[in-house]
């Protein structure tokens, strides 16, 4: 019994293990690439670096190497461009002075400095709340995924120190509250009201950081493997049952319908021969069997007793 519980839980530690690890494998990057800034720097290195090496090329010395250096790094830092998605905040002395980007910039040495480079684009990012608890005290594993975008880049960089790990946090955090509110048989059949509270709350929170969360939409619900079994067995209990009821109820409906029958019979015996004349006819119509039937059968064919002529 040990053995087979062990195995058990084995079962659910490896099968839980599996569900992140392809929850969290992402596609093969599509992004967009930065050479070009890379690229842009290094021209004003070695553009800084050639206008000084060349000017003291007759007194060349280690002197005048390291000051082609110096000059080379100081022009790569002061002009600067920014690719067209994204936005840098720049600061002098230490305090804010101006969002710079896209485009070409300039950033004046030892006095400013590129604080955060901030990504206008919307943003996907996937998060989960492992052992979260129902209403009902289930524990299960939800895997989800926020759309979101930064519309505002001065609040983005002084209001929150790391501005994508408190958005991913904070709902995190709202999607654990928001299962402990509901039991584990709503779950899945109000994951489209969920997503819709988690962009509400998350909304209202992100907005005084510049962020703008445009959907929250769960991916995927696990159930502990313990679970799974019992709710299986309650689903098929509840299917018999219902099946039962509507047996039951297919029932009274015919013995209502006999019942009703049988006053007509009853209060006329005129249909009662005309139901044996028509059993009659439903039992010989193919030809291929013989109809044995008592006597009193037999006046039901006696049509001048049926219409009331002797």
């Amino acid at each position: 019994m040990k053995f087979s519980l062990r195995k058990d839980r084995d079962n659910a530690t490896s099968q839980a293990d599996a569900r992140r690890t392809v929850a969290s494998t992402e596609l093969e990057p599509n992004e967009t690439t930065r050479v070009g800034v890379f690229l842009f720097a290094l021209i004003m290195f070695l553009l800084g670096f050639a206008v000084v090496f060349c000017a003291t090329l007759p007194w060349l010395s280690l002197a005048t190497v390291v000051a082609a250096v110096a000059a080379g790094f100081l022009l790569a830092t002061a002009f600067r461009v920014a690719p067209q998605w994204e936005k840098v905040a720049v600061l002098r002395m230490g305090k804010f002075h101006r969002i710079a980007g896209p485009g070409f910039y300039v950033v004046a040495p030892f006095v400013e400095y590129a604080a955060i480079h901030i990504d206008h684009r919307t943003m996907t990012s996937a998060f989960s709340a492992e052992a979260a608890l129902t209403a009902d005290l289930v524990p299960v594993d939800v895997d989800a995924i926020i759309f979101w975008l930064v519309w505002d880049a001065k609040k983005a960089c002084l209001e929150v120190a790391n501005y994508p790990k408190a958005v991913l946090w904070s709902a995190q955090t709202a999607l654990r509250d928001a299962i402990g509110q509901i039991n584990l048989a709503d779950l899945s059949l109000r994951r489209k009201q969920i997503d819709r509270e988690l962009q509400q709350v998350l909304g209202d929170k992100c907005e005084q950081w510049g962020i703008t969360v445009m959907s929250v939409e769960i991916r995927d619900i696990a159930v502990p493997l313990e679970l799974q079994d019992a709710l299986s067995k309650e689903a098929q209990a509840e299917r018999e049952r219902n099946a039962r009821v509507i047996l039951a109820e297919v029932e009274k409906d015919i013995s209502e319908m006999f019942v009703e029958a049988a006053q007509i019979y009853d209060q006329n015996p005129k249909a009662m021969q005309l139901r044996a004349m028509n059993l009659a006819y439903e039992g010989t119509r193919d030809g291929k069997g013989v109809l044995l039937a008592p006597s009193s059968l037999a006046d039901s064919f006696d049509v001048g007793k049926l219409f009331g002529k002797e």
